[in-house]
C-alpha cells in the first residue's frame, strides 16, 4: 500500500538520523540535575519497563534495545463484534519480540523509533512507531522532576479494511478493532518523578537511590479498558512505578523495577555494566488464573527478556557508565604515573612543600579539587602539593570548558531554554557547592544557582579550572 511504503520510509529515515546523532562530534554528558540512570523500557526508550519517567537521556546518548516475551495458553478467547468473550477456542503458545533505539537531545529531549510484532508470519504486518518525551523540570539535587511525551503506533493491517488498534504488549490482535476498543494509534502522558538518594552504605559500593513516578496517559495507558480479556484490572490511565538503583562496582549498577502500567503488574531487575545492559521481567503479575485455565494472553503472567546497549559519542570506546545521584567525589585532577623504580635508594625525606593560602577551585564537572597558592605565585595541587608548573603538560584537569570556542571569545549570546543570555565582561570564581548543573550548551556544561527556580535568570560557564563567566538573561 502507498500510504504503508511512505511511513516505513519516513520510519527508517528517522532511524538514521538517530544513528547520524549518536556518532556526531561531541561530547556526551551526564543528565541534567544528577539523576541516576534509568532502565531501557521493552520497546519505547528510557524508563522502567513499560512506563516512562521524567528524566530523558543525556546528550547524544543513544540506546539500541531489543525484548521479548513468552506466553502460553491453555485455550483462547473468541470476540464477537462488540468485543465480548463469546467462546474459547484451542490454545497456543508464542514467543514475541521486538526492538527500539533511542537518542537524548540537549539533555531536554528523548526520541526514538519502535519496530514491534517481528515474529516471521505473524498475521497483520510490523506495527512501526514514534516516541518522544520533553523534560519540563528535573532537579538539580533530590526533588521532583516533570515531563510530557507520546508514543505513536501504526495499526496491524489484517486486509479486511477494519481499522486495529495496536495492543500494549507488541504484538498484532485481530481481536482489538477500533470500532470497540477506542483505541487509538496515539498514546500522550503526562509524568512526575521523585528522585531520593538512598542510604549511605559505607563506600562507592552498594550506594543506592530510589525513584518514585506517578502519570496519567491515553491511548494504551488507557483505551481498551472495557474488554474483559484484555482490560481487567484498568486503572483508567493512571501508571506508576519504583525503581531502586544499587551501584555494584566502578562501572555497574543493578537496578530492581516494579510498575503498574495502567493494566498489569511488572516486576524485573537490570544489569548495567558500562553501557551493556541485560534484563528480565515477570509481566501481569498481578492475574490470578481463571476457572479452565487461562485465555488472555494479556491477562497471564509473562517472562520476558531484554538486551541494550547504551553509547555515549566522546566517551572512550562509546561506553556509557551508569550514574548515581551526585555524591562528595574524589578530586579529579589526573597525575602523571611515576617511572616504575628499578633500584632501591635510601633518600632523604623531601622538603616540606611551601607555606602558602589553602584554597579550592571549581572544575566543570561541578566538583571542588584543593589547592594552595605560594607567596611566590606558584600553584600546588594533589595529594602531594605538586607544583602545577612541573606536572605540565601532562595535568589535565577534568571537564569541558568554553575558554577557546569562537563564540566565548566572540563574546556571542547564548540561547539557553529559548531565552538569550548575555556574557559579564569580569571572570570569577565559584563555590561548587552553591552551584548545580542545568544543562548544556555547545558540549559546555551550563550551571545556575543551586537555589535558582525557572525560568532561570543568570548562568555560569565554566572558562578553565577555577574561573567561570557569568551570563545573565536580557544582557546584549
Amino acid at each position: 500500500m502507498p500510504a504503508e511504503r511512505t511511513t516505513r520510509a519516513a520510519l527508517v529515515s528517522a532511524v538514521a538520523l538517530l544513528v547520524a546523532a549518536g556518532s556526531a562530534n561531541g561530547q556526551a554528558t551526564s543528565p541534567a540535575g544528577q539523576t541516576p540512570t534509568m532502565p531501557s523500557t521493552l520497546r519505547y526508550g528510557s524508563g522502567l519497563i513499560d512506563i516512562p519517567v521524567s528524566s530523558v537521556l543525556p546528550h547524544f546518548m543513544g540506546t539500541a534495545t531489543y525484548s521479548g516475551h513468552w506466553v502460553g495458553l491453555d485455550r483462547t478467547a473468541l470476540v464477537d463484534g462488540a468485543g465480548n468473550t463469546v467462546g474459547f477456542g484451542p490454545g497456543a503458545s508464542a514467543y514475541h519480540w521486538d526492538s527500539s533505539v533511542a537518542v537524548g537531545l540537549f539533555d531536554r529531549a528523548e526520541a526514538g523509533v519502535a519496530v514491534q510484532s517481528l515474529k516471521a508470519g505473524d498475521a497483520g504486518g510490523k506495527v512501526w512507531g514514534l516516541f518522544g518525551r520533553v523534560r519540563l523540570w528535573e532537579p538539580v539535587d533530590q526533588g521532583l522532576g516533570l515531563a510530557v511525551g507520546a508514543r505513536y503506533l501504526t495499526s496491524p493491517d489484517f486486509a479486511d479494511g477494519a481499522r486495529y488498534a495496536p495492543s500494549r504488549l507488541g504484538f498484532s490482535d485481530p481481536r482489538l478493532a477500533r470500532s470497540y476498543t477506542k483505541g487509538s494509534n496515539l498514546t500522550p502522558y503526562g509524568v512526575a518523578t521523585a528522585y531520593l538518594r538512598g542510604f549511605d552504605a559505607g563506600g562507592r559500593v552498594w550506594e543506592n537511590d530510589i525513584t518514585f513516578s506517578l502519570g496519567y496517559g491515553g491511548g494504551m495507558f488507557k483505551q481498551g479498558g472495557e474488554l474483559d480479556f484484555y482490560g481487567d484490572g484498568a486503572a483508567n490511565g493512571w501508571f506508576y512505578g519504583t525503581s531502586v538503583h544499587l551501584r555494584t562496582g566502578p562501572v555497574s549498577m543493578l537496578t530492581v523495577v516494579a510498575e503498574h502500567n495502567g493494566f498489569d503488574v511488572n516486576v524485573g531487575l537490570q544489569y548495567d555494566w558500562e553501557g551493556f545492559r541485560a534484563g528480565v521481567q515477570w509481566l501481569a503479575s498481578n492475574h490470578a488464573e481463571p476457572a479452565g485455565g487461562h485465555y488472555s494472553e494479556y491477562q497471564k503472567g509473562k517472562l520476558g527478556i531484554s538486551l541494550s546497549v547504551g553509547m555515549c559519542s566522546g566517551h572512550r570506546n562509546f561506553r556509557c557508565r551508569p550514574q548515581m545521584m551526585r555524591r562528595v567525589e574524589p578530586d579529579t585532577i589526573v597525575l602523571p604515573a611515576p617511572p616504575p623504580d628499578t633500584v632501591v635508594v635510601a633518600a632523604a625525606a623531601p622538603p616540606p612543600p611551601p607555606e602558602g593560602v589553602d584554597s579550592e577551585i571549581c572544575l566543570a564537572t561541578g566538583q571542588s579539587i584543593p589547592i594552595r597558592v605560594t607567596a611566590a605565585g606558584d600553584t600546588l595541587v594533589g595529594p602531594e602539593l605538586t607544583s602545577v608548573r612541573s606536572l605540565r603538560p601532562a595535568l589535565t584537569f577534568a571537564g569541558t570548558y568554553a575558554g577557546g570556542a569562537f563564540w566565548y571569545d566572540g563574546n556571542a549570546v547564548v540561547t539557553f531554554e529559548r531565552a538569550d543570555f548575555g556574557k559579564w565582561p569580569e571572570e570569577l570564581t565559584l563555590d561548587c557547592n552553591q552551584i548545580a548543573r542545568v544543562g548544556v550548551y555547545n558540549n559546555v556544561p551550563v550551571f545556575a544557582d543551586r537555589t535558582a527556580e525557572r525560568p532561570l535568570v543568570v548562568l555560569f560557564i565554566p572558562v578553565r579550572p577555577g574561573v567561570w563567566a557569568r551570563y545573565e538573561r536580557g544582557i546584549r
